[in-house]
């Protein structure tokens, strides 16, 4: 086990702040499930360290606390655990108290979580405490919906709260069964659900808060008689609810946030959609894009007012674009400082300076370390027909 604090600007620093008062209440310790090998992504790289815009989508989740107060965050890990610590000793958000425990063998989400349990001692939260748990591939997360599933939960006191979608084509996801009050009475995975628990559109997300006291006890009633053969956590909601607590849910009001990524195809467009969540956030903070549709912008890239970027603009990495610059079309940047006033066309450039008020390109390659002086023009020479052709 390891225990970190660590350094880093999360995305969603941009969004108010909460105001729901979520982070006043019991003490919140928080488990992210991301020991999975992630076979239908077809790659050596652990599933959870997957980028999207720059950014493993495990530490997306991460940043989904930003409105949180959280006492602890306990991260299970599994397949090329080694990796994905090492990422997240290097990256994750900052002041986040983050411990590590490895699920050796994969024997299913209610197995993860009674490891995760092994990093949660009685003095972090205590028996009074709630326990959020969210799954690692689900990158598209909000904070302010994480925060509403936690105040719902503590209002309502229920034992546990299950963040629920509602879906035109639930195939493939664990349906809702409701019971006496219009609790939920227990989440029945695809594989094991009867044809009228098929016709079900509500679904789980895998994403829950439970009163820290009964989750030990209803774990160790959890067994893997299921088609799978594996111990499922949603197995606990049932248990609850046998058991005479009451297990509540909060509809997410959009479902692309809990979409999960088990695949090149799904990642593509988990991208897609924050690459437009960024895109927006910039115009309205003062950036203009001629064609957001064709503008590539990663998580940590800083934009001041009045940049214009222009279609078939990729700006990689920690770039910094100061005022008025105007970039594009067609260029690729990474790790770039860019002055305010310079205009860069057709180009490329990595861990270049550019200075105020410089002009480059267009069809200009600048090495990796270049500095352009202020003022000054990079550009190829203008090409000249032979003598004898004048």
């Amino acid at each position: 086990m390891v225990i970190r604090t660590y350094p880093q600007v999360p995305l969603d620093e941009w969004d108010e702040p909460a105001s729901d008062g979520a982070s006043d209440a019991r003490p919140l310790s928080v488990v992210v499930l991301a020991a999975g090998a992630g076979t239908r992504m077809r790659s050596e790289r652990p599933k959870p360290l997957h980028r999207l815009c720059g950014r493993p989508m495990v530490l997306h989740v991460l940043d989904a606390l930003a409105e949180l107060s959280v006492a602890r965050v306990v991260v299970v890990v599994g397949h090329r655990a080694e990796w994905v610590t090492k990422t997240l000793i290097e990256h994750a958000p900052p002041g986040m108290v983050i411990e590590f425990v490895e699920q050796v063998e994969q024997r299913g989400t209610g197995d993860a979580m009674s490891v995760a349990l092994t990093g949660l001692p009685e003095e972090v939260g205590g028996e009074e405490g709630d326990v959020l748990v969210l799954p690692g591939d689900t990158p598209l997360l909000r904070p302010a919906t994480v925060a509403r599933l936690v105040r719902v939960h503590r209002e309502s006191d229920d034992a546990a709260t299950l963040l629920t979608a509602e879906l035109d084509d639930p195939t493939g996801y664990g349906r809702v069964v409701r019971g006496r009050d219009d609790a939920v009475a227990r989440v029945v995975e695809h594989g094991d659900a009867t044809a009228d628990e098929r016709e079900v559109r509500e679904v789980n997300t895998s994403m829950y808060v439970f009163k820290r006291s009964v989750l030990a006890p209803s774990l160790r009633r959890v067994s893997p008689a299921n088609a799978q053969g594996e111990y499922y956590l949603t197995d606990v909601i049932g248990v609850l609810y046998e058991a005479g607590h009451r297990v509540g849910s909060v509809v997410i009001d959009d479902t692309m946030e809990a979409a999960g990524v088990n695949d090149r195809a799904q990642l593509a467009v988990a991208e897609a959609e924050l690459r437009d969540r960024i895109n927006e956030r910039w115009m309205r903070r003062g950036v203009t894009m001629w064609d957001p549709q064709t503008t590539y912008i990663d998580v940590d890239v800083d934009l001041a007012a009045d940049v214009v970027l222009l279609p078939g603009v990729i700006l990689q990495g920690a770039c910094t674009i100061g005022e008025h610059a105007e970039i594009g079309p067609d260029v690729h940047l990474v790790d770039t400082e860019v002055g305010e006033g310079a205009r860069i066309t057709s180009s490329v450039a990595k861990r270049a300076v550019i200075g105020a008020n410089a002009q480059v390109g267009p069809f200009v390659a600048l090495a990796e370390g270049t500095e352009v002086p202020p003022g000054v023009v990079a550009a190829p020479a203008p090409w000249e027909p032979p003598a004898q052709a004048r």
